[in-house]
């Protein structure tokens, strides 16, 4: 740019790169380019801690848009906000929800000031961006402020945590789809299995038989059960202390603001979310995010109890089990050549022990809040939607890159099944528990078969044999019966 034919000075390329704004601290300058402000400016500053900004958790930034939106709607309805002033934040809040502007939230994840930064930085991106759509510059605030009107009504400490709440909501439903994947993918082996008798095994010793289909199908049951807990957790989300403000009083709120935000909350998210009878506990309690979170706990350490299952049954191929072959996705060494690894149960054991840790870092903040206001939310949602994100990519990962590929090694298991002593307790009943012990000894002292050894001693025939160690007897309740 130049003046009068003369290279512009520094001063005039900052007035056209950067403009002034001010707040109880002082004046800074904030790229003009930036719909954040002067708060979000100084939060970038101070918490330069991971590098990961607000908008890698894009399903928060599209909440607090969704609570802008809401409680614009409200403060217009209680004739609190112009109608002009209300249809630009919406709008705003409108192009948040659908992607836009996200690049915009630039705080770190982890903050103090219990969110105050991120709810900052959401309400200068929408107040910005409210006053172009009314034809004025970004920071021309005596138009449409980020404080008097974004947030009129509002705190923090009642945005935040309602927004929070949402985004957890909707990594919940991601994470309930995928479980239901990886549970569809386990049922689907099952079923492919079901006729496959192996050994079972009890404390990594041979115990009785069982079919390979019952043990994915027990898979399958499990995470089934993880599904309803997760549900369960899911609806608590669903209480909100929006409209409590500083401290669940309701300071600076009309007195019908907290019924009306929600109502249009509820239409805006389509969450059955409902204000909370006591809106002081409310502000202060985290309860529903412990909850979760030892929800989110029980699904890792379930995922991760299979994961090393499928790496133990399938270890080898030579020297292990080698009962399954997992889908064979990239080489596993650089040293070793033909090596293949069990890489996808192993990124899903590592996802668990990232929401194990996550647990201890969520139950450690949530319990030191202190009298009216938990400070640490910010870790804690930035903990249950990472958790939640990761167990989400895991599921989809296990099923559709090792579960739906997984092949059975049926010779070797039916000659386990030959070979091994457990299936002696399917006698029994037969023989009594006493003979069965001695001859389960002599056929490991031997290393001969248990029908061998029957046969032998001509204490039940072949037909006999037949019958009491038909795969049926062996894997369900007739091996109970004489």
């Amino acid at each position: 740019m130049t003046t009068n034919g003369r290279p512009a000075d520094a001063g005039s390329r900052r007035e056209c790169t950067s403009r002034t704004e001010h707040d109880l601290l002082g004046e800074r300058r904030v790229p003009h380019s930036a719909y954040y402000g002067i708060h979000t400016l100084r939060a970038m500053e101070n918490f330069p801690i991971t590098g990961t900004p607000l908008a890698r958790h894009p399903a928060l930034v599209v909440a607090l848009a969704q609570v802008k939106h809401a409680a614009a709607l409200a403060n217009r309805e209680l004739g609190l906000l112009a109608p002009e002033k209300a249809a630009a934040i919406t709008a705003a809040c409108e192009e948040i929800a659908a992607g836009r502007w996200h690049d915009q939230f630039t705080v770190d994840v982890i903050q103090g000031g219990a969110g105050t930064s991120s709810h900052m930085n959401a309400n200068e991106v929408i107040a910005n961006r409210a006053l172009e759509l009314l034809g004025h510059p970004k920071g021309a605030y005596e138009h449409l402020h980020p404080l008097d009107s974004v947030n009129q009504g509002q705190s923090t400490n009642d945005v935040y945590p309602t927004a929070v709440k949402i985004a957890l909501r909707s990594h919940a439903d991601a994470l309930l789809a995928a479980l239901a994947e990886l549970r569809a993918a386990f049922t689907a082996k099952g079923k492919e299995f079901a006729e496959i008798v192996k050994v079972g095994r009890t404390q990594l010793q041979d115990a009785v038989p069982m079919t390979l289909g019952q043990e994915f199908s027990a898979f399958a049951a499990t995470l089934a059960e993880d599904e309803q807990r997760l549900t369960e957790a899911a609806a608590l989300l669903h209480e909100i202390n929006l409209g409590g403000t500083a401290i669940g009083t309701g300071l600076n709120a009309h007195p019908r603001y907290p019924q009306t935000v929600c109502r249009h909350l509820r239409h805006l998210t389509g969450l059955p979310l409902v204000t909370s009878g006591d809106l002081v506990e409310a502000t202060q309690d985290t309860g529903v995010f412990v909850h979760l979170s030892g929800v989110l706990k029980r699904v890792a350490v379930k995922l991760s109890k299979i994961c090393n299952d499928l790496r133990l049954l399938s270890s080898g191929p030579q020297t292990g089990l080698n009962e399954l072959n997992l889908p064979r996705v990239q080489a596993g060494s650089s040293i070793m050549p033909g090596k293949v690894n069990p890489v996808i149960p192993e990124v899903v054991n590592q996802i668990a022990f990232e929401v194990i840790g996550n647990d201890l870092t969520v139950t450690m903040a949530a319990e030191a809040g202190q009298l009216q206001l938990n400070a640490f939310e910010p870790i804690i949602a930035h903990a249950l939607l990472t958790s939640a994100g990761h167990l989400t990519a895991g599921c989809r990962t296990l099923a559709t890159r090792c579960v739906s590929g997984i092949t059975a090694n049926a010779g070797r298991l039916r000659r386990q099944v030959e070979e091994s002593v457990g299936v002696i307790t399917a006698l029994t009943t037969v023989i009594g528990y006493e003979a069965a012990s001695a001859l389960a000894k002599q056929a490991v002292t031997t290393r001969r078969s248990i029908r061998d050894l029957l046969r032998e001693s001509g204490t039940l025939d072949d037909a006999q044999l037949d019958e009491l160690l038909s795969p049926a007897r062996l894997t369900g309740p007739a091996a109970a019966q004489p």
